[in-house]
């Protein structure tokens, strides 16, 4: 799915209380659940997340699943296993709530990507490369001033080879063809326990609207976590504490 970015007003208003009956919630992790920090390694579990993903995914009928850049194995570890549907790798690969897995098949040429991120890592060590099986990631958060030069030679990659590049916050991928995170929600939204309900996506990135456009395909919506911008999304969080608040009235209520 391309996602077909929509224009809306200066401000979205404020996501409404979540109402778990009917509602499937499909989540990503950096920006939403945990904040974006300089090394992706840094992330790792937090007890109040846990506990709310926990209770959540309790109280939605495991309606619940998390899609996300990162991979099935480091969204598993950050959550603790909290949520059984996990889509990682932007949908390239998928665990669904069963615990059954279907992965995409690594591009030959990832390993060509690779070398020549990792060189210009070493010739800048505030890059970070990250390497997810599936795709390949150059982090520059910690090195603003290298976005156009991290950029330029992730272009170069793409247009050399038949991989794909994804833009995202402070940081440039070159991945496997295949799902992206609409494609994994619609999936999922095919499959018990997810089947019927309403779905809603909450993402903060570019890389979120395909999400965004397809729970609003299927009769549901997108919450935009950050600043504003042109999004699809209809509502929108101030932060990750405000998605936290928010589910947290969901699942256990306001006093956890």
């Amino acid at each position: 799915m391309t996602a077909q970015i929509i224009a809306f007003p200066d401000t979205l208003p404020v996501a409404p209380p979540l109402e778990p009956d009917g509602c499937a919630l499909f989540l990503d992790l950096d920006g939403v659940l945990a904040p974006i920090v300089a090394r992706p390694d840094d992330v790792g579990p937090d007890p109040r997340r846990t506990l709310i993903l926990r209770r959540l995914a309790e109280r939605l009928g495991r309606r619940v699943a998390i899609i996300s850049g990162r991979t099935i194995d480091q969204v598993t570890a950050i959550t603790e296993n909290t949520i059984a549907a996990v889509a990682g790798v932007h949908g390239l690969e998928r665990r669904n709530v069963l615990g059954d897995v279907v992965s995409a098949v690594p591009d030959p040429e990832l390993g060509e990507a690779t070398a020549v991120l990792k060189a210009l890592a070493r010739a800048q060590p505030q890059l970070t490369v990250e390497e997810k099986g599936l795709s390949v990631a150059l982090h520059y958060r910690a090195l603003p001033s290298a976005c156009e030069a991290v950029r330029e030679a992730a272009r170069r990659l793409e247009a050399a080879t038949s991989l794909v590049l994804q833009e995202g916050d402070m940081v440039a991928e070159l991945r496997t063809a295949g799902a992206d995170k609409g494609q994994a929600l619609e999936a999922f939204m095919a499959e018990w326990p997810f089947h019927g309900a309403r779905p809603i996506f909450v993402g903060d990135d570019l890389t979120d609207e395909d999400g965004f456009l397809a729970a609003q395909s299927s009769g549901g919506y997108g919450v935009l976590v950050g600043s504003h911008r042109q999004t699809a999304a209809r509502y929108r969080l101030a932060d990750v504490d405000a998605v936290l608040d928010w589910l947290q009235a969901a699942a256990i209520g306001d006093s956890a």
